[in-house]
């Protein structure tokens, strides 16, 4: 529980130092514009210091990670996708892998019991679920956002926002009065990210042996993202945010002209803006960057085709082999005195 209590006091700590920032020392400035180009410049040289390492980690041996049969005898069928022979299948097992994580769907959980049989298997298709709704909300919310950093918006980003707030929960209502009171159209995804991040934080504190394995790099990430979705659910639904004065400030920061609203925007975005970008700092040296490091896993990236093709490690430094025929020269003589039959006579 150290752990967690750790990674609870660090997000609370970013909030607080966000919020006493701009409210009590007026640091717009720092927290509107130096921390997120600290943030992102952080991002982007740590992603690729990572992955530039990962890259030029040699790789000897075909490793991959199957859970089926390999390519063999016409008689006997393979499964391609579980241990994939050739780069195309490994594009495919990628992409149910990325995108579906397939192998979640096909994990077990086991369990210890008291009575017999002692060892039990159950599917875990629920974490599964949550995962992937996890997964699918987090990258739905952060392409939503890309309005606020283009002018004019995507055609693409205000189709994914109609999309995703096609049930029109919070439209604008005609009441009987004749009264029309406009709400927000309620965006499927923040709802969906939150209560799911949710549900995956609270399944690290309540099962006992998930909670055994779970370290303060496992608390900290679940809450920041809890902290994000829910001040941007806050801003959204139930305060005022002024929402020009914030395009003015985002599109400033990408045009590399920052400049600060005159409009007022209020602490609460600062807040949300500040634990975006220590978001953005922290992702590359944290186990978020399992996004990266999917693509250039040797258990996943390579083919299965060690019946076929034969594999020689390029790293191994050449060795000098002593051949029957060097070895014969040497001991030519002492082999005919011992009997020995040689190739060639003396």
């Amino acid at each position: 529980m150290i752990a967690l209590l750790f990674s609870a006091l660090a997000v609370i700590a970013l909030v607080l130092v966000a919020f006493f920032g701009v409210a009590v020392l007026d640091l717009r400035v720092l927290f509107g514009i130096v921390v997120p180009y600290a943030a992102v410049i952080t991002f982007f040289v740590g992603v690729v210091y990572r992955v530039w390492n990962w890259a030029r980690s040699p790789v000897p041996f075909r490793i991959p990670t199957t859970a089926g049969q390999e390519v063999s005898l016409n008689w006997i069928k393979p499964n391609k996708i579980d241990n994939p022979p050739s780069t195309g299948w490994v594009l495919l097992r990628m992409f149910f892998e990325v995108f579906l994580f397939r192998s979640l769907f096909r994990n077990t959980r086991m369990e210890y019991h008291q009575g017999a049989p002692t060892v039990r298997y159950a599917s875990a298709k629920w974490l599964w679920l949550f995962g992937l709704l996890f997964h699918w909300s987090f990258l739905i919310v952060l392409l939503r956002h890309l309005r606020f950093f283009t002018e004019p918006v995507l055609g693409w980003v205000i189709g994914l926002e109609k999309l995703d707030g096609f049930l029109e929960i919070g439209l604008p209502v005609l009441t009987p009065d004749g009264l029309t009171f406009a709400l927000p159209a309620l965006l499927q995804s923040g709802v969906i990210l939150l209560t799911f991040a949710t549900i995956l934080f609270l399944r690290r504190v309540v099962v006992p042996q998930v909670r055994y394995i779970s370290l303060a790099s496992d608390y900290f990430p679940l809450l920041l993202i809890i902290g994000i979705s829910l001040t941007g659910i806050i801003m959204r639904y139930l305060t005022k945010v002024d929402v020009v004065a914030v395009k003015k400030l985002t599109m400033g920061l990408v045009s590399l002209h920052p400049v600060l609203p005159q409009e007022p925007i209020g602490s609460l975005f600062y807040i949300h803006l500040f634990l975006v970008s220590f978001l953005f700092a922290y992702f590359p040296f944290s186990k978020l960057m399992h996004l990266g490091g999917v693509w250039l896993s040797p258990t996943r990236n390579l083919a299965n085709n060690s019946r076929v093709k034969r594999h020689i490690n390029p790293w191994n430094p050449e060795v000098h082999f002593h051949t029957y025929e060097e070895y014969e020269d040497d001991f030519r003589e002492q082999m005919i005195e011992a009997g020995i039959p040689v190739e060639k006579e003396a």
